[in-house]
């Protein structure tokens, strides 16, 4: 069970999850500092720890007491979560503690300025289910007051390397791990979406940790849109991170009687290695972020990559009742269905069907797919709009834009501004018209470019925020109103990848490169935080139309089954032994995707000669193997599993043979992978009594 204890002599706070403790106390000042995050320990061994002063080292170097929020005062010179200007110039802050609750598992501690009208509530809640800790902060002025940066929080962690995602377009999530330099380590995005380049968490440890050993801290910012992360080792190696959202040079102003809450930033330790952090992410967003956890996700079929612009209801028909014969159960209709979209040229914003397309509106065609058996889904791209569309032209101020400077168009698309009501009126219309009038099961919700000229004339940086902050009230309202709707988060594949988008979704695109060989990493990359319950795999066609690779059916299917599986391409073209093949592979992942989506995931091996991922549930365990190059010479030994009951016995599919969990723990099994490139093979190992 998970507590919090507070000790009124030592002003200190305790902070106990099921398996590891974080506590906090105010010093002399009234600065509530960090005193501890790690192993498990009690009360009185936390009072008992030695009390940090601050420690003068010359007149150059002063070692402060870690902040729980840092700020701008005395002899700091890190990076500050919270930077504020009053009205008289002065940024400096002196705190006093005005009090404290304890709600349950929620800890919220109250601190105002000694002198400004300025109050502060620093947030701490703690879950039963899990490691995770979530953090947040409000402020709120007596007076106006510019905020240059208002962090969520600032972990401290014992930890000299960091571990973080880095990518791009088409090559998202690739793992990077090295040592923290002494220095301001900066991630960040600056675009106004998560993006494709980065993604907002860190992990840290020694140096020492792997898959299943060693120290771990980590820390995950729910956020959607802009962000940063500032990492700081200072000279004395003491590691923080603070982080929230926005970039550096935007600010906001609040009024007097105005406040501002910042969005969570979760952190989580663990003694058990980076697979260890990541079953506690994984778990996190199953009980505290989905909208519909315990739901299986159904197997779509996408029709982009069949059709691109070239939309029909005759078109779409055909592939839906091929997608049928497969074991599909969502249809989803993708771009250039509307307006004058018959390209990326034109007709965003437009949202009505395209009438040489549908003459008869879409009804006819979800109904057929409904009568199929399917579930019917459409993509839409709500934030977006061409120049040249009856939407822009009727509406030029809606655009984010500056006075005086140019209108970038990226994809020949500009961004319509969220944060305008009127926006979110006229977005929620069309959006609730097209479910209640079409009996629409499902949206893929794009989003294909970064902001640029990020003005909101009159409204200053706000819209940074309140962009972000219409796009999940938009999503919020639709489920409120539809509650049989189901969302996939998109920005051009894993653009907006976050637990903020999250909260209002069901599962993610998370890269528009198909191409299984490239899968394989990106897949590992989204792992570390993300559960593959939310992640969207799609069996495509040959030649890659991204990479113009070309990899065996199977190996394709193999990578795919290991998220939510879906497929693409044109199915009109595919021969039947291929149709039959995938068939078989979708019927295969319907009987073990419940062990895929909802199961613990351990990642066993990573690399080009063998990737094995392994996800356990009560009654199976299901293991992937991929390669992608053969080396020569190469014998690939058996691979240990993890997660099984010792004492339990497991059958295994393909050929009956029964194993202890604890053989296969210790030994191994024999993925017994063809040979040659592109190889791979799915093992289902049923528990048996």
């Amino acid at each position: 069970m998970s507590s919090i204890t507070f000790a009124a002599t030592e002003r200190l706070w305790l902070l106990s999850t099921p398996n590891s403790a974080y506590a906090l106390r105010l010093a002399d000042d009234d600065t509530p500092t960090h005193v501890y995050w790690g192993a498990p320990l009690g009360l009185a061994e936390v009072t008992a720890l030695p009390e940090s002063r601050p420690r003068l080292i010359s007149s150059f170097e002063t070692v402060p007491d870690p902040d729980e929020l840092a700020v701008a005062a005395g002899p700091r010179f890190g990076p500050p979560s919270l930077a504020v200007r009053f009205a008289d110039g002065t940024t400096a802050v002196e705190w006093t503690c005005v009090g404290h609750e304890i709600d349950g598992n929620h800890l919220a501690l109250r601190l105002t300025d000694r002198h400004y009208p300025l109050d502060v509530t620093l947030h701490y809640r703690v879950h039963d289910s899990d490691d995770v800790i979530e953090r947040w902060t409000t402020v709120s002025a007596g007076e106006p007051i510019t905020l240059s940066r208002l962090d969520s929080a600032s972990w401290t962690m014992p930890g000299h390397r960091v571990s973080y995602v880095a990518g791009g377009w088409s090559a998202e999530y690739q793992v990077h791990r090295t040592e923290v330099p002494v220095a301001e380590t900066v991630f960040t995005s600056r675009r106004g979406i998560t993006s494709h380049q980065a993604n907002p968490w860190v992990m840290l440890d020694a140096g020492d940790a792997g898959e299943d050993h060693g120290e771990v801290w980590s820390a995950a910012l729910a956020w959607s849109g802009s962000w940063r992360l500032t990492l700081h080792r200072d000279p004395t190696d003491r590691v923080t991170c603070t982080g929230g959202f926005g970039h550096d040079g935007v600010s906001w102003q609040l009024a007097a009687g105005e406040s501002l809450t910042s969005p969570v930033f979760a952190g989580v330790y663990t003694r058990d290695g980076f697979g260890a952090a990541s079953r506690q992410w994984h778990g996190f967003v199953r009980a505290h972020v989905l909208p519909h956890p315990d739901e299986l996700r159904p197997v779509l079929y996408n029709s982009w990559e069949a059709t691109t612009f070239d939309v029909s209801e005759a078109s779409q028909r055909a592939l839906a009742e091929i997608a049928v014969s497969l074991g599909v159960e969502l249809f989803v209709m993708d771009d250039g269905w509307f307006g004058a979209r018959r390209s990326d040229m034109a007709g965003l914003g437009d949202w009505q069907p395209y009438p040489g397309a549908f003459p008869n509106g879409l009804r006819p065609l979800v109904d057929d797919v409904h009568r199929l058996g399917m579930l019917f889904g459409l993509w839409v791209e709500p934030e977006m709009v061409n120049p040249d569309s009856d939407l822009y032209r009727a509406h030029p101020d809606w655009v984010l834009h500056q006075e005086n400077r140019r209108r970038t168009t990226l994809r020949n698309q500009l961004v319509l501004n969220f944060g305008r009501p009127d926006v979110l009126e006229w977005a929620f219309e069309w959006l609730d018209r097209l479910v209640t009038e079409n009996g629409l099961d499902y949206f893929k919700w794009d989003c294909n470019r970064p902001f640029t000229e990020p003005g909101w004339p009159g409204h200053g940086d706000q819209l940074w925020i309140d962009h972000t902050r219409g796009v999940y009230s938009t999503m919020e309202r639709l489920r409120a109103a539809h509650p049989g709707l189901r969302i996939e988060a998109c920005s051009g594949g894993g653009g907006r990848t976050d637990m903020g988008i999250m909260t209002y979704t069901d599962q993610v695109w998370i890269s528009d490169n198909t191409d299984a060989a490239d899968r394989i990493s990106i897949q590992h990359g989204y792992s570390q935080i993300y559960p593959a319950q939310t992640m969207g795999a799609w069996i495509t066609d040959c030649p890659n139309p991204t990479t113009a690779r070309t990899t065996p059916l199977l190996f394709r299917c193999h990578v795919a089954m290991a998220g939510v599986l879906a497929v693409g391409g044109n199915l009109t073209s595919w021969s039947a032994s291929d149709r039959s093949l995938v068939a078989e592979q979708v019927a295969l992942y319907r009987k073990i995707r419940s062990t895929v989506q909802h199961g613990r995931q351990y990642r066993l091996a990573h690399g080009p000669a063998l990737t094995c991922v392994e996800y356990v549930s009560v009654d199976e365990a299901v293991v992937f193997g991929w390669r992608i190059t053969e080396p020569f010479g190469h014998r690939p030994t058996p691979v240990r599993l993890a997660g099984l009951d010792p004492v339990a016995r497991y059958e295994d599919s393909r050929n009956g043979v029964v194993y202890t969990g604890a053989s296969l723990r210790e030994r191994g099994i024999d993925l017994d992978l063809p040979r040659g490139d592109h190889a791979s093979v799915v093992i289902r190992l049923r528990r048996v009594s």
